[in-house]
């Protein structure tokens, strides 16, 4: 080894001029319609070991949220604390739904005095699927679930670190899976969103029939 430069090691790589119109893959774009609903739950779950995940404080504004989930192109943010510490979930349907309405009645105040944690829901409502189910899950298993919980989102988690703590390892949100899947679903309400996902769902089944 002795007298070993660096060039020995390692070698350069070809480099090349890049063509006009390349585009960039969107990772959604490029998974669309890549899965089934056979295909394993992980293929459809925002993994946030390799995607960061997008939070926010308890005390932000509406219109903060809003702009928060604008510029990240994410329908859901976790609520942490200083210690980022999970208090919390927001979702779109939250922002545009009625709990700001309700909660502004109630308080007496207006829409510009309300905050994230007001109308979120709080940490000690949320239910969340654990990691090593999710493992040995299907797409079509997942999407049940959903359908089931009459929810549009699912927080996945994992066990961390030798004291078993858990932490949040993955999210599953209805607009990805149906994208994935090869079917656009529109933010617009929970019955839209379901109901096409299980048009999917049953066009499959058909298919698998007729095999």
């Amino acid at each position: 080894m002795e007298g070993c430069t660096m060039v020995e090691f390692y070698k350069r790589l070809v480099s090349k001029p890049l063509p006009a119109g390349t585009p960039v893959y969107r990772a959604d774009r490029v998974l669309s319609g890549t899965v089934t609903l056979e295909s394993p739950a992980l293929d459809v779950m925002t993994d946030l070991k390799r995607v960061k995940v997008v939070t926010i404080t308890a005390d932000a504004n509406l219109d903060d949220a809003i702009n928060r989930m604008v510029c990240a192109g994410v329908r859901m943010l976790l609520v942490v604390d200083r210690d980022d510490a999970v208090m919390g979930v927001l979702t779109s349907r939250d922002l545009s739904g009625e709990r700001p309405v309700e909660y502004a009645s109630r308080e007496r105040v207006a829409r510009e005095s309300i905050r994230v944690g007001d109308i979120m829901t709080p940490r000690e409502q949320m239910e969340v699927l654990c990691m090593d189910d999710v493992e040995r899950s299907r797409v079509g298993d997942l999407v049940e679930t959903l359908r089931l919980a009459g929810r549009q989102h699912a927080v996945v988690v994992e066990k961390a670190g030798i004291a078993g703590q858990m932490a949040i390892r993955g999210i599953f949100s209805v607009t990805r899976i149906g994208r994935q899947l090869g079917v656009e679903i529109q933010p617009t309400g929970l019955v839209q969103s379901f109901a096409e996902l299980e048009m999917v769902m049953n066009a499959s089944t058909l298919r698998a029939a007729a095999v």
